[in-house]
């Protein structure tokens, strides 16, 4: 487990932009996207350092750390 990590996970709204329905989660540094149909996990984004809050709106995943803002883009799959 990396240093000062913990889950911390939110859900996407259905209409609400990208990855509706799913729970977007960061544990052990790594962002995940859980599809609760299919009970499976999609690595979208590693090396996240201290996180302490998650938040999605639209197709944004915002990850608060301690040192940091990560803001990823669902629809492009990459940080902005």
């Amino acid at each position: 487990m990396i240093a000062g990590s913990k889950k911390i996970s939110c859900i996407g709204v259905v209409g609400d932009g990208c990855g509706g329905g799913r729970e977007f989660i960061v544990e052990n540094g790594i962002l995940f996207a859980n599809d609760p149909q299919t009970n499976e996990n999609r690595v979208l984004l590693q090396d996240i350092h201290m996180p302490k809050k998650i938040s999605k709106g639209g197709c944004i995943i915002t990850i608060e750390c301690e040192d940091e803002e990560i803001k990823f883009d669902l629809s492009a799959l990459k940080k902005v």
